[in-house]
């Protein structure tokens, strides 16, 4: 009787090892200058357009957060928080915040009621996550429809750079991204300290005064010269974007922690899923609206 040889073992493949980054990080890079691009790019052409990156990031973003939260048997309903929360971005572009909190109520309850058709067991859990899933993404994201509506919402083309509300955008990422290099460039040379090293190991106390050093200089800059507005409103916004952008990461962190994965998913290469992108947005967005629509524009 032939017997059939077994094959040998397959040696195991080392893990890539992206040092002390974390990331690979040409394709961060990458990842990262595409999404500025197509930013700028609707903005500069037609900046209601800009309006359906938003949208289209919440839709993804739902989803990423349906997936996650799966992890634990929490079953959140993708579609009404979808359509909601496009509806939310849109009615507080043309008709402002008092819209939005209507929309935001109208959802909350529209989805609690899609969920009883599945009965009373896990109803309150997944009820819960839902409405939590609608303030996190849709509901904070519609402050970035708020800010651009500070320049009106007519759909004229082409690129204004007196529009205050392309400028507050602008201004917004900017600040956002300050924080994060700041703080990626000193936590890699520096960063010795934890923070946080249960939740965020990598994040260390080095990290986040390189990030208070870049927000506050880009902070000063951006009001001064940008928005023509007060140096100490930039030192303002500067703190907050700091102490949110960091509050934004470390809450996704716990969260990740919390459902067993390591990133919301895969779909941007070298940063892994837009979540792992947006919180820090997120959670800076809100307040920095509230700063400069009341102290610049």
């Amino acid at each position: 009787m032939m017997t059939t040889p077994t094959p040998p073992a397959s040696p195991d493949v080392p893990k890539k090892d992206h040092g002390r980054a974390g990331r690979d990080l040409p394709a961060a890079i990458a990842s990262g200058l595409g999404l500025v691009a197509m930013v700028l790019l609707t903005l500069f052409f037609w900046k209601t357009a800009f309006m359906v990156v938003v949208a289209g990031c919440v839709v993804v973003a739902v989803w990423e957060l349906q997936r996650g939260l799966a992890a634990k048997d929490i079953d959140i309903p993708e579609q009404p928080l979808m359509i909601g929360g496009v509806v939310m971005v849109v009615v507080a572009y043309f008709w402002g915040a008092p819209a939005l909190v209507t929309a935001t109520a109208v959802s909350a309850l529209i989805v609690m009621l899609w969920l009883l058709r599945r009965g009373v067991e896990g109803y309150v859990q997944n009820a819960t996550a839902s409405v939590f899933t609608l303030i996190y993404v849709p509901f904070l994201g519609s402050f970035v429809a708020l800010m651009l509506a500070e320049g009106g919402t007519s759909p004229s083309l082409g690129f204004d750079l007196d529009d205050n509300g392309v400028r507050g955008v602008i201004t917004f990422i900017a600040i956002t991204v300050a924080s994060d290099m700041g703080g990626y460039i000193a936590g890699v040379s520096f960063g010795k300290h934890p923070m946080a090293p249960v939740i965020s190991p990598k994040k260390s106390w080095e990290g986040f005064a390189g990030s208070a050093i870049a927000c506050i200089a880009a902070g000063v800059w951006l009001v001064t010269a940008f928005l023509h507005g007060d140096w100490w409103v930039g030192v303002a916004l500067g703190v907050i974007a700091v102490v949110m952008a960091t509050l934004g990461d470390l809450c996704e962190s716990v969260m990740k922690r919390d459902l067993g994965i390591k990133d919301m998913s895969q779909i941007i290469p070298g940063h892994g899923g837009l979540m792992d992108r947006l919180d820090s947005l997120l959670a800076t967005i809100a307040p920095v609206w509230l700063l400069l629509h009341y102290a610049v524009f």
